[in-house]
């Protein structure tokens, strides 16, 4: 742990918000966590996680004992008493793509107020993935408005984008590929850089721009590593070729293909991230009269895999489906954006019947914009869940994997002759169920 703690607000406390205030009080500082859900506050004052995400719960109730981390809903008490904000909230895509900066815009207001009282300096450090420029023309005016105080004087604004994948993100935390810092003034990033002075990876200090850009940079990559793999994927099978064995060499290759991450052939991106981003991108470049047709593309390849899904399905003309995982990864209870959701929609406005198992989806414990989400989407969810993964089973006469969440054992002892399973996610071999002439994967 760090010897000299650093007091910390952290404004949003969904996955990002809820890791950050968890790993930074594991690094020995007094982290205040900010948000307007009381569900949220509540839950981490009495030493909960408020999210599902592998350690959190841990690291809170280690924090909570050692009384450093606390959780409210009042800005003007965590700004007065802390020296560093981070600011957390989501920025959810509208309609037509572009991006929502109603939270950005609300909170930068909020902690401008805050800052009114405060002689000290302070440093607002966003976290929120937005678009390039916005920190200059969004946040940084509505702070000096709202406290009527000078930017670099009296208070500092630091870009630094997150790279935390849900499933592993406290790891990723604590080992991140690199850690970005873009400020207007190199001067300013002194509190923010000590604060990262554990990490083991290369620091990179830049201008707020290029932060904000790398970010869109990364997740874009992404989408297009998970679209290009499944599109191989879904050509390679109809050819008759062994798609593992291709995919097994491809990725040998990182001198020249980078990495083998997103890279094996799956099931559709999803969740709070990568489709917002993309979206967002390709509005931007709308807006600027620029065609940019991979990136335009991304978005419909992602829907057409979530299609080819439901028609394999359909194609069996059974309608009871049994649905092993909801959320949109393994080892979280988030379903914004969920590919397995919109497989549900779908198959229900067919006329299917659908059992759901997920066992770390309980509607009690959404909260936030993961909750508002699916019950915009698929309302009654709720009456499809089932916490017995054997009942779903049973029931089904098709059975999607939707998750590695499943035990092999558990699912095989499950099965009985003469249901379809179809796999979404690319079980390894060794963990698929061994009715082979049932098996099928989706592009493999």
């Amino acid at each position: 742990m760090d010897l000299m703690g650093r007091s910390i607000s952290i404004f949003g406390l969904g996955y990002v918000g809820s890791v950050m205030s968890a790993c930074f009080a594991h690094k020995g500082h007094r982290v205040v966590g900010v948000d307007v859900n009381p569900m949220k506050v509540e839950t981490l004052n009495s030493g909960h996680s408020p999210i599902v995400e592998a350690q959190v719960e841990e690291l809170v109730a280690e924090a909570h004992r050692a009384c450093r981390l606390h959780a409210t809903a009042d800005v003007e008490a965590a700004v007065r008493e802390t020296e560093i904000s981070f600011v957390c909230v989501g920025t959810p895509s509208q309609p037509n793509g572009k991006l929502d900066l109603t939270h950005i815009e609300h909170v930068s207001q909020e902690i401008g107020h805050a800052l009114k009282a405060k002689k000290e300096r302070h440093w607002v450090v966003i976290r929120s993935t937005i678009l390039p420029g916005t920190t200059e023309s969004v946040v940084l005016p509505r702070l000096q408005a709202a406290s009527g105080k000078q930017p670099g004087k009296d208070f500092v604004v630091v870009y630094n984008p997150e790279f935390m994948r849900e499933g592993t993100a406290v790891a990723d935390f604590f080992e991140p590929p690199y850690t970005v810092l873009g400020a207007q003034n190199p001067e300013h990033l002194s509190q923010v850089r000590e604060l990262y002075q554990w990490t083991p990876s290369r620091i990179f200090e830049t201008s707020i721009s290029v932060a904000e850009m790398v970010k869109y940079a990364s997740n874009a990559f992404h989408a297009v590593k998970v679209s290009f793999a499944n599109e191989l994927g879904t050509l390679a099978k109809r050819l008759g070729v062994d798609t593992q064995q291709m995919a097994e060499i491809f990725t040998s290759d990182t001198r020249l293909n980078i990495s083998p991450a997103y890279l094996s052939p799956g099931f559709a991106f999803g969740g709070s991230c990568l489709p917002k981003d993309v979206r967002a991108l390709s509005y931007r470049a709308r807006e600027l009269d620029l065609k940019l047709p991979l990136i335009e593309s991304l978005m419909p390849s992602n829907q057409e895999h979530i299609e080819r899904a439901v028609e394999i399905v359909l194609k069996t003309r059974r309608k009871k489906i049994g649905l092993l995982g909801l959320s949109f990864k393994a080892g979280t209870d988030d379903l914004r954006e969920s590919p397995q959701v919109q497989v549900v929609k779908r198959l229900l406005g067919e006329g299917c019947q659908i059992q759901i198992w997920d066992p770390h989806v309980a509607l009690g414990r959404l909260a936030g914009a993961n909750r508002q989400y699916i019950e915009e989407v698929i309302p009654h969810i709720g009456s499809l869940l089932r916490s017995d993964m054997n009942e779903v089973l049973q029931a089904a006469e098709v059975v999607l994997i939707g998750t590695r969440d499943a035990r092999k054992e558990a699912v095989e002892a499950g099965l009985r002759p003469g249901q379809k399973v179809l796999d979404l996610v690319n079980l390894e071999k060794g963990r698929r169920p061994s009715l082979e002439s049932s098996y099928e994967g989706i592009c493999w």
